[in-house]
């Protein structure tokens, strides 16, 4: 693409060129950036006293903006979306149901790769989406784009399994367990309980059941084994956090006949979680800071599960980029001391 200033005096090729920016023509009259000049346009220009302009003229092999965009979007492996070409080279994608929404970094940034001019947006990986949100944009930068660019950039993302948005499993059945010691306030479990539901309503899963007992292993183990037949997946709220894989919650998964996968994330607030498998349904010991509906590492895991991706310990250890999520007031150790003095 030629892109530079012509003079009006010799205007050449003109008609049919791309005006690179807007200009302001008499009788109130304007012609926007972007625009594809006629003949008649040009005497408009012309008229109005302006001896110069800026424009785009597309060479042999080139694709315009809008072109280009809609064939890289013809061909882009994006599954559970809908497709929006709105102009001025850009084509946007819309989840068209709730998820996790799943990428192939790797793909991305080969597209990405390939020209400035072509360029390729998505939400971060394994994001919560809801349906209708923007999920991916393309965008050509300029006007127009060499024809081979555009097919090496569509190659690149034609392949399965590139972007999807994997739907929330409707109605998976959960049962939750929270654990006692002397002192544990039922308004505390009352509020657990509610704030539990509430999270796995937005997941479309269902609360299926809650029990509550002591915070020992014999009891927390004879729990989980008597409900984990029933549900696709069960929780643990400990009235103590756990502090080590033989404590309580780890032990009591054990115990009743499953697999502790792992213990801890580097998920801040989130670090206490344990994940938990017995006969192939998860368990999960939640952390604390998921007595609170703020963000936390266990939605992160949560999310996963309920839309039907399997968390391994590679998954939770990946977790750790991006896993500094904000302060938590109630935290009895802030990881930030407030000092009036900058020292």
């Amino acid at each position: 693409m030629w892109f530079g200033i012509r003079s009006l005096d010799d205007p050449g090729d003109l008609a049919g060129a791309t005006l690179a920016h807007s200009l302001q023509l008499a009788n109130r009259k304007r012609l926007r950036k972007g625009h594809v000049l006629g003949a008649g346009d040009i005497d408009a220009i012309r008229d109005a006293g302006i001896t110069e302009i800026t424009v785009a003229i597309p060479e042999a092999g080139d694709m315009m903006e809008d072109a280009a965009a809609a064939h890289i979007a013809d061909v882009f492996a994006l599954e559970g979306f809908r497709r929006e070409d709105v102009g001025t080279g850009r084509v946007n994608f819309h989840a068209v149901a709730d998820g996790v929404l799943v990428v192939k970094p790797e793909r991305i940034e080969a597209l990405n790769r390939i020209d400035p001019a072509i360029t390729l947006a998505t939400l971060p990986n394994h994001s919560f989406v809801r349906s209708g949100q923007m999920i991916a944009t393309v965008k050509i930068i300029p006007f127009a784009v060499a024809g081979m660019l555009v097919e090496r950039a569509a190659a690149e993302v034609q392949e399965p399994g590139t972007v999807v948005v994997r739907p929330f499993t409707e109605g998976m059945r959960v049962a939750m367990v929270q654990t006692r010691v002397t002192g544990t306030k039922a308004s505390v479990l009352d509020k657990t309980k509610r704030v539990t539901e509430a999270r796995l309503q937005e997941l479309h899963a269902r609360l299926e059941n809650e029990s509550r007992v002591a915070h020992a292993v014999e009891a927390l183990s004879e729990e989980i084994g008597s409900l984990i037949g029933g549900v696709d997946m069960l929780l643990v709220f400990g009235a103590s956090a756990v502090t080590d894989r033989r404590d309580v919650v780890p032990q009591a998964i054990e115990q009743a006949g499953g697999t502790v996968l792992h213990v801890g994330m580097p998920v801040d607030p989130g670090n206490l979680l344990v994940l938990g498998s017995i006969a192939g349904k998860p368990v999960i010991g939640a952390p604390g800071c998921a007595r609170s509906p703020k963000e936390n590492g266990f939605d992160w895991v949560l999310q996963r599960l309920c839309a039907g991706i399997e968390v391994t310990p590679d998954d939770i250890v990946a977790m750790g980029v991006g896993g500094l999520l904000t302060e938590i007031p109630i935290r009895p150790h802030p990881r930030e001391k407030s000092n009036p003095v900058d020292r």
